[in-house]
């Protein structure tokens, strides 16, 4: 791993989540402070009702927090509450998600699933087209870039779905069990991909997995237990 420098490109201090109130109330994240560096590939462990998945939302902009701060890539976007209106914008210019399910919409090939990231944020087709091939082929699935979803086996879906994560060329990846649906062989493929885009394109990568086989794939594993950070691994 290669870091560019020591700011972190996402720095999450004294974060809280709470759900309802009073006897319902659920605490799923409790005062979970980390920071991640460009060109670091961490992991989120920890049991089902961890707040593994909940922290990622909080990331992702996806849920909003209870309390804390959140610094995402040279910005604040959340400080006990959300410094931007925009949020869908804030998403589609600084992150890119990856699920465990590669998610291609069915009815367009490779290449529009990708290129179709592209025209939402506002971009010319050509140029989205041109992008997502560019993309396809740096992910040594170019061959496949007219294929649609159903032809498509695991490995080479869930690289379209990485090309597609890709497009706007976020600095914050975030990866939900992103290997939990493929073998060994492809799920090392997979996080070997995800270590070099995250080394040559200055970003971070940050995956809930409970896939043991590729631990070793990661610079940092923060483990999570009844929302609480239980220290790094």
């Amino acid at each position: 791993m290669q870091q560019v420098n020591s700011t972190p490109i996402v720095s999450v201090k004294n974060v809280f989540k709470h759900f309802g109130e009073g006897e319902t109330r659920v605490d799923a994240l409790k005062d979970v402070s980390l920071d991640i560096l460009p060109g670091e590939v961490v992991a989120l462990l920890g049991p089902s009702g961890s707040g593994k998945t909940t922290l990622l939302n909080v990331i992702g902009c996806i849920l909003e927090p209870s309390s804390g701060y959140v610094h995402l890539d040279n910005e604040v976007v959340y400080n006990n509450r959300w410094l931007r209106n925009d949020l869908r914008r804030l998403r589609l210019d600084k992150i890119g998600f990856i699920f465990q399910f590669h998610n291609l919409l069915p009815f367009l090939n490779a290449t529009d699933n990708v290129a179709l990231v592209l025209e939402l944020a506002g971009k010319d087709s050509t140029f989205a087209r041109n992008r997502a091939i560019e993309l396809l082929h740096y992910l040594e699935v170019g061959h496949r870039k007219a294929a649609m979803p159903a032809q498509l086996s695991g490995g080479e879906a869930q690289r379209v779905a990485i090309a597609r994560a890709l497009a706007n060329s976020p600095r914050i990846i975030l990866a939900d069990e992103p290997t939990a649906a493929l073998d060994s062989k492809r799920a090392g493929i997979v996080m070997d991909l995800l270590r070099k885009l995250a080394s040559e394109q200055n970003a971070c990568i940050i995956a809930v997995t409970h896939d043991e086989k590729i631990f070793d794939r990661f610079d940092q594993i923060f483990h999570l237990r009844d929302g609480r950070l239980d220290g790094q691994v």
